[in-house]
């Protein structure tokens, strides 16, 4: 069989369905198989494989994406030669394969950048009107870019401060509350809204907006923070998730608190003991504005004392 027939039946296990990463396990599938859907499986070597790699790097990919891509296909041989529907020198061809990154390479390669309140601040004014506030969901929620580019107007609820985001649109498949704060509050209120409640919060000529890099490249060329996924440690959007994730750390909140906010998985036994509340959330959304004015303010009373001659 093709490795995109393998593929499918594999994606097709009601296992599988169920998994945490499956939505990225189909991506990073998708990926592979725009070179290899096409090759019977018995003809996939090593030396193919490696060659996969050297060609998406000159892509300019990432290493960790590129590892990524192969361990899902890994994956699909694991199960398959479990199955017997391969043989053992097609795991072999596989397993030879190494990553890019392992040990002290692969936690050197994770993406870091995080902006600080000023950084984010001129981030956003250099962004277009179309961005700005997408930028401001980012940085003040913490939610995936998938996520706040399919957000509804049905999904907000001014009124009460929350954001309900439903587990079709979550990478999870869970129902997720998050807390609006005052800032964020305000930018909402100051958007165009459709009398249907499935109009995007964030249309571009009326429709759902689907990629946003190229606005983004062109906010962040306007200042000095450097753009891209080929950059090593180059910002994209998912960076103001990490952002919030860092800011609320540092503001004491509860790291499960956070990542009830943020959707990241927790562990299961610690959840049935420490339920997660609206509340809990809303406080830590102060906590979190409080410690950004902080630091704003801390900014600031530098800058005027370095005005003060003889400071």
């Amino acid at each position: 069989m093709t490795f995109q027939e393998l593929t499918d039946w594999y994606l097709n296990l009601e296992k599988v369905k169920t998994k945490r990463y499956y939505p990225t396990l189909c991506l990073c599938l998708m990926k592979f198989n725009n070179t290899f859907g096409s090759w019977i499986v018995a003809k996939i070597k090593a030396t193919d494989l490696e060659n996969y790699q050297a060609d998406r790097k000159r892509e300019g990919k990432a290493e960790s994406t590129i590892d990524q891509e192969i361990s899902a296909a890994k994956v699909v041989i694991n199960k398959a030669f479990l199955d017997d529907k391969v043989g053992g020198n097609v795991l072999k061809g596989f397993i030879r394969v190494k990553k890019y990154l392992t040990g002290e390479n692969r936690n050197s390669n994770q993406r870091r950048p995080v902006l600080s309140p000023v950084e984010f601040l001129r981030l956003e004014e250099s962004a277009s009107l179309r961005l700005k506030p997408i930028l401001r969901a980012g940085y003040e929620t913490g939610m995936r870019e998938g996520e706040i580019l399919k957000l509804k107007w049905g999904m907000v609820s001014l009124k009460d401060g929350v954001i309900n985001l439903p587990k079709e649109i979550t990478k999870t498949h869970k129902d997720r509350a998050i807390p609006i704060s005052d800032e964020l509050a305000g930018v909402l209120d100051r958007l165009p809204r459709g009398i249907k409640e499935d109009y995007p919060v964030f249309p571009f000529k009326g429709k759902e907006i689907h990629d946003i890099g190229a606005v983004m490249r062109k906010a962040c060329n306007g200042t000095k923070i450097v753009y891209g996924r080929s950059k090593g440690e180059g910002f994209i959007s998912h960076n103001l998730r990490r952002t919030f994730y860092t800011d609320a750390r540092k503001a004491d909140v509860q790291e499960s608190v956070i990542k009830e906010i943020t959707g990241h998985a927790r562990n299961e036994v610690v959840d049935r003991y420490n339920q997660v509340d609206l509340g809990d959330k809303r406080q830590a959304i102060e906590k979190l504005t409080q410690y950004r004015q902080d630091r704003l303010a801390s900014v600031n009373q530098n800058v005027d004392q370095r005005a003060i001659p003889g400071i």
